[in-house]
């Protein structure tokens, strides 16, 4: 990912939900609900959830066929460029298709075996000017539900003095439920708090949206009718497409603010009421012929206004570059105003060459190494104000292609030339150009790049860049904390601050029990050098920040992780060798620890497709010399055994190698406990407890057993979950939380997910790799003799050890099996058979069992070779070997 600083830092989301095939037939109504072309979307929701301006957000539409065949769905989501992905699933008649993150080596290996297969794309990202687009597509049979939901985290960066949610709104049809709800909690105090429409009215606006804001809680709603959404009072259409903005900003009555949580930092600094640092800038100007026209009358426009903003303390001067290099004067001026009425005339008359005109010639090293040279010059020889700062603002379309062209040596020649002394900020114009030549050459030089669009706003985007870099407040920022105090610290120095952002800083504590914490921030401002220290008191802080209710999981921790993750990336750029594989293995594993889709990484988003499991992969693109492009990747993936255990109980031992399955009963009396998973190395147990049919008795030849009750533990993690057909209850260390088989609700912590469907199952995933869904059996109430009972299904385990044990476990490991002497049974319909399966010789019965995972009623018919007497010969031992006490 190229990390991009955009002319407006913000939240920003597009959504909608499509119908692939022919054009949209007109709207009809059911009810109070509206069918596109046999789908009806009937609920959208964007969740957004800010603290400390840390924002997570998560996406959920969901939608019916009402059609009498199957059609396709897509579900589209423009997020920031800025923003990681953490989680997407998939839900098709209660049935999750979640997404994982992978190595994206991993996920690349198993895409070109896709394509050699003939293999179509499921999912598309792509680049645009501030947004990237997630997009799904699922077929949806007749009278199917469907709902998808994805969730995404990035960092609110402070940009002329706020925080700014902006959502690009466009659902595409009427929808039934509507709802953007942001909630927003900043201990500092909330100072304002605001949000509009650009689509629809006023009037119409304040009947749909609430708004509020009271000490450190904000919310903002906007829930309109379906009245609301038309876009005429008897239109069937919706005028909701365009821009939804949220802006808000906070208390300051410090400069500085500490928050800490669980052994986690997070410092902000952002001062106020300073004088600004008077800066010499020296603008670096491709005029070359690709430059002429629109182009060139858009930068012209654009640096009209910029010397409109100079104040008379700035110095500037102007660099035009094509084959060779001008200037507009030979040293840096003051901008007085009569300087700057000469530097407009010079800015409205000056037109490229005549040979520009003809020829694309573009020498940037030598008309960077010019501005840089006036710049180093103006200093030594005491022409500017000593507390002054100097910056380069450098504009080109195009590739150096004369002079010293070579991008490896350029950037040579601009470091040592600029020595660390001041920030390069590279804009480049369109599409034609080699841009991460420009971001990094631009990052080594303590700037960033900028990539201006071509459009009729571009005079506006280099306009607002300015604006960005216009009023240095501090120079030369570092922010310092007690010497062995903390660890691994991210980014503490910078060499501007500028009016309007925010720096932001975090780390982890070395002592977590310490009372006091201090921080420093040293800068140099317009007059003198500058001290801000923060002391923080641990209990106060505690009790500060105990409004729970706001604040999602260790919100600072991933805080700190996603910005660790930023800048480490943006270091990997410039490294190479040892120094660059040891940046990436950290990006790398923090990326897969904390679940962000970054550009290391890789979604795998499995999905039903015509009866099999078909994938596809979300990547994350960069900023290199593209055009908005959407790019797809789809794959299979390797078939993988699945193991469950369900019913009477039945177990089932799915072998992919033989495209067959074995499985057995274990008859033992309720109250039973037995052992079906146990991993001494991941920490990881599963137990599951016996009950039987209402009032038969335990001698009966006729009664049946289930699992009542399941129970799954991870040592490592202190963390325990107890599945019972009423209630699902979650251990936290001592901490518990319960929730009904009535609740819909995802929970999630570092390297765990748990999701409820209402009524139907839930999927517990310990990090990538292990994966449990538990299915819950409901009869009827009343029913004499039957009760509910769960089924337990292992859907992966290839990340569980070697060491894996238990009725499922031992068969997480390969083996084999040998089948022979088929022929009739005392069943004509289910054939006897010869088996060789570790090293026992065993006669099995065809039959079959049911899976359950996507219909709870009725079940997938799975057909297997059954080994009788408990599963003598194919466990390990005999069954009351795996008898424990309890469930955990």
């Amino acid at each position: 990912m190229a990390f991009v600083w955009w002319p407006c830092l913000v939240l920003t989301l597009f959504f909608g939900l499509e119908t692939s095939g022919f054009p949209r037939s007109p709207l009809r109504l059911l009810g109070v609900s509206l069918v596109v072309d046999g789908i009806e979307v009937y609920s959208t929701k964007i969740s957004c959830k800010v603290t400390s301006r840390f924002a997570h957000n998560v996406v959920t539409t969901r939608a019916v066929n009402r059609a009498d065949k199957a059609k396709e769905v897509s579900f589209d989501v423009q997020l920031p460029k800025t923003a990681f992905i953490t989680n997407f699933t998939l839900t098709i008649d209660g049935v999750i298709y979640p997404g994982n993150i992978k190595e994206k080596e991993v996920a690349k290996k198993q895409y070109e075996k896709a394509v050699s297969q003939g293999k179509t794309a499921g999912l598309v990202k792509a680049s645009g000017r501030k947004l990237e687009k997630f997009t799904v597509s699922v077929n949806v049979a007749a009278g199917s539900k469907v709902t998808f939901e994805l969730t995404y985290e990035e960092l609110l960066k402070r940009h002329k003095g706020k925080y700014e949610m902006y959502l690009k709104v466009q659902p595409k049809q009427l929808v039934r439920h509507f709802e953007i709800d942001a909630h927003i909690f900043e201990p500092q105090g909330i100072s304002m708090l605001d949000a509009e429409a650009s689509f629809i009215t006023n009037d119409l606006l304040g009947s749909a949206l609430t708004k509020s804001f009271s000490g450190k809680k904000g919310r903002v709603s906007f829930k309109p009718s379906l009245d609301q959404q038309r876009s005429c009072p008897t239109c069937t259409d919706s005028l909701l497409n365009g821009d939804f903005t949220i802006t808000y900003d906070v208390n300051r009555e410090s400069p500085a603010n500490v928050q800490i949580v669980n052994g986690y930092f997070v410092h902000f600094f952002a001062p106020q009421g300073l004088p600004v640092v008077p800066k010499n800038i020296v603008f670096v100007i491709d005029v070359s012929g690709s430059m002429y026209g629109r182009k060139m009358q858009q930068t012209r426009d654009a640096l009209l206004k910029i010397l409109e903003d100079m104040k008379e303390e700035d110095y500037l001067n102007f660099i035009l570059f094509s084959g060779d290099v001008t200037t507009w004067k030979d040293h840096l001026v003051q901008a007085t105003p009569d300087n700057l009425k000469e530097a407009r005339a010079f800015v409205r008359r000056h037109p490229p060459s005549v040979l520009s005109l003809c020829v694309t010639v573009t020498n940037i090293n030598d008309g960077l190494l010019r501005g840089i040279s006036m710049l180093n010059k103006a200093r030594e020889e005491k022409l500017v104000p000593e507390r002054s700062t100097s910056i380069v603002i450098m504009l080109t379309d195009g590739d150096a292609n004369t002079g010293e062209s070579r991008p490896e040596k350029i950037r040579e020649n601009v470091r040592n030339a600029i020595g660390d002394k001041f920030p390069l900020y590279n804009l480049g114009f369109g599409d034609n150009l080699n841009y991460n030549f420009l971001d990094t050459m631009a990052l080594e030089n303590n700037g960033f790049a900028r990539r201006i669009y071509e459009d009729s706003d571009a005079d506006l985007q280099l306009h607002g860049f300015y604006e960005e870099v216009a009023n240095p407040l501090l120079t030369s920022v570092e922010v310092e904390y007690p010497e062995n105090a903390i660890q691994d610290l991210t980014k503490n120095n910078y060499p501007h601050f500028y009016d309007g952002s925010e720096i932001v800083v975090a780390g982890r504590l070395v002592d977590r029990d310490m009372n006091n914490f201090k921080a420093d921030v040293k800068g140099h401002g317009a007059m003198n050098d500058l001290t801000f220290t923060e002391e923080v008191d641990m209990k106060e802080m505690e009790a500060a920040l105990k409004e729970q209710g706001y604040i999602f999981g260790n919100y600072i921790e991933r805080l700190w992780a996603y910005l660790t993750i930023e800048q480490l990336l943006e270091k990997r750029k410039n490294a190479y060798g040892e120094e660059k594989e040891n940046l990436t293995a950290q990006a790398l594993e923090l990326s897969l620890k904390y679940n962000f889709v970054t550009p290391l990484t890789s979604m795998v988003v499995t999905k039903p497709e015509d009866n099999e499991n078909q994938a596809a992969i979300a990547d994350k693109p960069g900023e290199g010399r593209q055009r908005a492009e959407a790019r797809s990747w789809s794959y299979q993936p390797p078939q993988t055994p699945y193991y469950y255990v369900d019913g009477d109980p039945h177990f089932i031992i799915q072998v992919p190698e033989k495209d067959d399955a074995l499985c057995f009963n274990i008859d033992e009396d309720p109250g039973t406990v037995l052992n079906l998973i146990q991993d001494p190395v991941t920490g990881l147990t599963v137990n599951g407890k016996i009950i039987g049919d209402k009032g038969i008795s335990p001698d009966s030849k006729t009664r049946k057993t289930y699992f009542g009750k399941l129970g799954i533990a991870n040592a490592q993690m202190d963390f325990r979950i107890e599945v019972t057909t009423d209630k699902i209850t979650l251990w936290n260390g001592d901490e518990r939380s319960t929730f009904s088989w009535l609740d819909t609700i995802m929970a999630t912590r570092v390297g765990l997910s748990v999701t409820i469907n209402r009524k139907k199952n839930m999927v517990v995933s310990f990090g990538d790799g292990v994966s449990f869904v538990i299915v819950l059996h409901q009869v009827w109430k009343k029913h004499p003799v039957h009760q509910d009972f769960l089924g337990f299904y292992v859907v992966d385990s290839h990340r569980m050890s070697a060491q894996t044990h238990g009725l499922l476990g031992q068969f997480f490991h390969p083996f084999d099996f040998e089948v022979s002497d088929i022929h009739p049974g005392s069943d004509p319909t289910k054939p006897d058979a010869t088996i060789v399966v570790k090293n026992h010789r065993l006669t099995v019965t065809r039959g079959s069992q049911k899976d359950f995972r996507k219909d709870v009623r009725v079940g997938t018919k799975v057909t297997c070779w059954f080994v009788h007497n408990n599963g003598e010969g194919l466990i390990d031992g005999v069954h009351t070997d795996y008898i424990v006490p309890s469930l955990f």
